[in-house]
């Protein structure tokens, strides 16, 4: 009891007494304590002789405290344990030293708190410098790494391609360099963003992780904004075990809304269910039921985009790089620029009155090269907040709201779906909108991606069914006039499965 309260009063001085900038600068959240001791109550049992400890990031050090205790309370078999603990912030090292100091009490245990750069001593180490020190094969890591993106140009970067390592974030690049330094069967436990579950940016670092370990265990927090609640942290957190070198059996997957694990729950997936095999990305799906998901099912629902001979696009129109072009209301030297906003389920209202943004755009031979033509297209909004409901939110333009209209502008915040920059058939256009409304289409992006963010990447990575029934789909929908919810996930349910 007397730990928990020591690392805790720690944790919240510490981070009370930082400011929103500095946290931001070095990407460093601390870890509370429940999260931390569920962190390491994920490690298998071992007894082997000698542990080794890598904590790189190590803050305060709330995780390896979490794991001497969890060694002290007889539930490891180890005879010693190493821990190198790294932290780069000279504000944390003496409460770092303080918290191993306290927790090393009565146990055999040597602690090394490592005052220098650990990116830069890890690929040292790894490539085998031999002006450098030489870090032990870890048995173990525990991270709680920094959330920093890194400049393709930075020493960073070059830094970790010399150990074959590309990424794009600190946080990727502490868990690649904690993976590579483990021992065979080594276990690592990381808490980091979900972002790198899908999307080419973590493309490379997924193979990494891939090639070299099992994963064993995801653990999702439902929440966004509850994992690092004091630091207002707004991000979807995951907690992965990865054994380095394992064999890749089933993945437990487990939920909880926060970090007070009151509503945890567990199972066990197929890694079939977690990384498809035949995706070439290598997404990394995070399941929450058992339930098959009728997308996953479906002998209906398997074509790409490219089978159904349709495009998605990000739209062309980037509005403060056209600003001199831009009309709040149109006129007859203008064409429509759509927006977001102007769109609402199945209908379009422009123009707007009281618009903050634009309601058209110039039509002439500067603006030409960013506009479709007059069509049918289907279009989803790439960001969504995180209040609602759904990650997927498609409508269709309609040419018929645009009479005497050749051109139309799409604003960078919609997604358009089109064939060869011309429009789709009206049922196509209609059919498409459907399935991307339905709901086991929102649940199966959900499982692989962690944003609120949908970019033309995403949608060009989901499965979809045919041109033909998507055609068939649209015809119904046609006919039917206003769409419920109810009604779209009834007609998708129904396709053969």
């Amino acid at each position: 009891m007397g730990q928990l309260r020591n690392i805790e009063q720690r944790r919240h001085r510490v981070s009370s007494a930082t400011d929103a900038e500095s946290k931001s600068r070095l990407g460093q959240y601390l870890t509370p304590w429940p999260i931390a001791k569920f962190m390491v109550s994920l490690f298998s049992h071992s007894s082997i002789a000698d542990c080794y400890l890598l904590d790189p990031g190590a803050g305060i050090g709330s995780l390896s405290t979490a794991f001497l205790g969890r060694w002290g309370s007889g539930e490891f078999g180890f005879e010693r344990v190493t821990v190198d603990a790294f932290e780069i912030d000279a504000r944390l090292r003496p409460d770092l030293e303080r918290s191993l100091s306290e927790s090393a009490l009565g146990l055999n245990v040597i602690h090394r708190v490592h005052t220098e750069d650990f990116i830069e001593t890890a690929v040292n180490s790894i490539s085998g410098n031999w002006f450098s020190e030489n870090l032990p094969p870890y048995t173990h890591a525990i991270l709680n790494p920094p959330y920093k993106k890194m400049r393709s140009a930075s020493h960073h970067r070059l830094a970790l391609r010399r150990v074959g390592i590309e990424t794009v974030n600190l946080y990727s690049a502490f868990v690649a360099l904690a993976l590579e330094l483990l021992a065979p069967h080594g276990q690592l436990v990381a808490i980091i963003p979900r972002s790198f579950c899908n999307g080419p940016y973590y493309k490379a670092f997924r193979k990494f992780i891939l090639e070299r370990s099992a994963i064993r265990h995801i653990h999702l927090f439902t929440a966004r904004n509850r994992a690092f609640k004091d630091d207002n942290v707004l991000q979807e957190n995951v907690i992965i075990v990865l054994d380095r070198g394992g064999e890749q059996r089933d993945v437990f997957v487990s939920t909880s809304t926060d970090g007070s694990f009151e509503d945890l729950s567990r199972q066990a997936h197929g890694f079939d269910q977690i990384v498809c095999p035949d995706d070439p990305e290598q997404c990394i799906r995070v399941p929450t039921s058992l339930n098959s998901n009728l997308i996953d099912s479906s002998t209906t629902i398997r074509y790409s985009l490219q089978d159904v001979g349709i495009q998605v696009s990000t739209g062309p129109v980037v509005d403060f790089r056209l600003k001199k072009y831009l009309k709040s209301m149109p006129d007859k030297d203008s064409v429509p620029l759509l927006y977001p906003g102007h769109f609402f389920h199945w209908k379009t209202e422009w123009p707007k009155q009281g618009f903050k943004k634009a309601n058209a755009i110039q039509g002439n031979e500067e603006t030409e090269k960013w506009l479709y033509p007059i069509g049918f297209y289907t279009v989803v909004r790439r960001f969504t907040t995180k209040e609602e409901r759904r990650r997927i939110v498609a409508s269709v333009v309609n040419p018929r709201y645009f009479p005497q209209v050749t051109m139309l502008g799409f604003e960078n915040h919609l997604n358009v779906f089109h064939e060869h920059k011309q429009g789709l058939s009206e049922d196509l256009a209609n059919g498409l909108a459907v399935y991307l409304n339905s709901t086991a289409l929102d649940d199966y992006l959900r499982r692989f991606n962690g944003h609120t963010q949908v970019n033309a990447t995403d949608l060009r990575l989901l499965k979809y069914p045919s041109r033909e029934v998507l055609i068939a789909i649209g015809k119904w929908a046609i006919v039917q006039g206003e769409l419920t919810q109810d009604m779209i996930d009834r007609r998708l349910e129904s396709l053969p499965q």
